[in-house]
């Protein structure tokens, strides 16, 4: 039996055919025989986390840092729905995460009669929280069902993508598929545009002498094409997961200073926006209310997003980075250039809308800068939803690469803790930051034993208000200041820090952050920075000048 090739033993080669390194997730009776076989080929590392929850943000976070397949691996039933919620941000983010659950066996599954772990319509709620989710029905057909699955987690728009193998599968004999000896996934190559239709964008832009761009989590690739197009003197704006696609420090990128009024008075003057690759969601344009320029062209890969928010003037089904590439010969070929002044005007937008969030942070106007300059330029910058991602964690915080920075794009409280452990995983030599609020890092405080159980070179900074701050500004903002509910009695962090074996330190003074983190980061593996928000003052009510302006209900 110890020779017999089974359906697990083609799932661990299969991983190990598509690049896979690393895995994530919980051993489980409906999956043993896959992780044991992953185990015996000792090719593939395997994270084993303390929940499903955890498991699955630590593999959507590895899948973004490595930019390629992030795997994890649940059991049935109440397992996998424990998981719900990192495959939901993950197609949120548009991570290419491939989930791997068991499933009870052939003769019981879809028949009601109470197995273990047995749910009824597993593979429904599945395929409705995934971009699209599959069973394995027979030995012969499991190397198919697995080659469709993981390309279409890696086919943009890409997304998280399910699989169940039902349990007597698994161990059920199947001939090696020759297709492994030289394995590839079949995974459609970019989409290039039409000609024709890149002509009547150059026309468009040509036009007029103040362009913009706005870039979202499709155009990440489109980096050098971008690049050409700012030195022409186009401004960019980006979506908050569009952040990094070129340096932050550039003096015409905007990147997620997108929606203010000083920014919507901007656009007026626009005379070509391009939006490449951004849903240019609700979330980040005041519910769709926001006026963005008149003149507008979209490109993506996707046909459905053709005036889904926005309508266009121009719509090009293409990869970001093939038409962007294209728009930039034309223009260069033409000799374009953007009006002088409108740069000028672009570079002062940029600096009076730091100056102003700055202003309006007070004691923490200064944070952005004291991390920049304590932390190497290429850390990778994780956040989970707290009061200072929420203001400058997403603005303020330069970035230099879009594989630089994971954030929950749902705005659930609580993945940034198993977020930066599979962000550290994904970057080793690299250091990760993990920027959390205190409610949200006791939300999945079990996986900071993950964390130092595998050694992950993470720092958490975890910014202690001593309960739900963004939900007490909220209420503050909307329910007459009653903060019911929103307040917590939790361990010191630095008992956990002890707990977990970790090193700790804290931050009390607003001027100290920049030296504690310098002087913590330099610690090999995972490590707990407590800024101490009472001792160093209110955070400013953000989301009460945010209702007063409009921009939330």
């Amino acid at each position: 039996m110890a020779d017999t090739y089974t359906v697990a033993d083609l799932v661990a080669e299969f991983l190990q055919g598509c690049g896979v390194q690393t895995a994530f997730g919980i051993v489980s009776i409906h999956n043993m025989p896959m992780l044991d076989a992953i185990g015996r080929r000792n090719a593939i590392r395997f994270v084993p986390s303390r929940g499903e929850a955890g498991g699955g943000s630590m593999a959507d976070a590895y899948a973004r840092v490595v930019g390629g397949l992030g795997v994890m691996f649940t059991s049935t039933g109440p397992g996998a729905a424990n998981a719900v919620g990192a495959i939901v941000e993950a197609r949120f983010a548009g991570s290419s995460l491939l989930h791997i659950t068991g499933q009870t066996s052939t003769l019981h599954v879809d028949k009601g009669r109470g197995a273990v772990h047995d749910v009824p319509d597993q593979l429904g709620m599945l395929k409705s929280i995934s971009k699209s989710a599959y069973r394995v029905t027979s030995a012969e057909t499991a190397f198919g069902t697995l080659m469709r699955a993981a390309a279409e987690a890696l086919t943009p728009p890409t997304g998280p993508v399910s699989v169940e193998i039902p349990i007597d599968l698994q161990r059920a004999p199947v001939e090696r598929p020759a297709a492994m000896d030289n394995f590839k996934l079949p995974v459609p190559a970019p989409q290039p545009a039409d000609p024709a239709m890149l002509d009547a964008l150059a026309d468009m832009v040509a036009a007029g002498k103040r362009p913009a761009l706005w870039l979202g989590n499709g155009a990440k690739n489109a980096g050098a094409a971008t690049k050409r197009l700012l030195n022409m003197g186009f401004a960019l704006f980006t979506s908050v997961n569009g952040r990094g696609v070129v340096p932050e420090d550039h003096p015409q990128v905007l990147g997620a200073f997108n929606n203010s009024g000083a920014v919507e008075k901007f656009y007026a003057t626009v005379d070509a926006f391009v939006i490449a690759g951004s849903r240019v969601r609700g979330h980040e344009t005041r519910d769709l209310s926001m006026k963005l320029p008149p003149k507008r062209a979209q490109i993506d890969v996707d046909p459905a997003a053709n005036g889904r928010t926005y309508s266009s003037d121009l719509f090009i089904c293409a990869d970001s980075a093939l038409a962007l590439g294209g728009l930039a010969d034309r223009l260069e070929n033409r000799g374009y250039k953007a009006d002088p002044g409108y740069v000028e005007e672009v570079k002062e937008l940029r600096k009076s809308e730091h100056a102003a969030l700055k202003s309006f942070l007070g004691p923490y106007g200064t944070f952005p800068e004291q991390l920049r300059a304590a932390l190497p330029p290429d850390t990778v910058w994780v956040r989970d939803i707290t009061l200072n991602n929420t203001t400058w964690g997403n603005r303020l915080f330069p970035l230099n690469d879009p594989k630089d920075s994971v954030y929950a794009v749902g705005a659930a409280i609580g993945m940034g803790l198993s977020h930066g452990i599979g962000a550290a995983i994904a970057a080793p030599g690299r250091k990760t930051v993990a920027m959390c609020g205190d409610g949200g890092f006791f939300l999945n405080i079990a996986e900071i034993l993950t964390a130092t159980q595998e050694k992950a070179d993470v720092m958490f900074l975890v910014m202690n208000d001593k309960g739900y701050g963004v939900i007490k500004h909220i209420q503050d903002a909307l329910q007459g200041g009653r903060n019911y509910y929103a307040d917590f009695k939790n361990p010191e962090l630095s008992d956990v820090a002890k707990l977990a074996g970790m090193t700790y330190a804290k931050v009390s003074r607003a001027d100290e952050l920049g030296d504690v983190v310098a002087k913590t980061i330099k610690t090999p593996g995972p490590s707990l920075v407590e800024v101490d928000m009472a001792a160093i003052g209110p955070f400013p009510s953000y989301f009460a000048e945010q209702v007063k302006l409009g921009r939330k209900h």
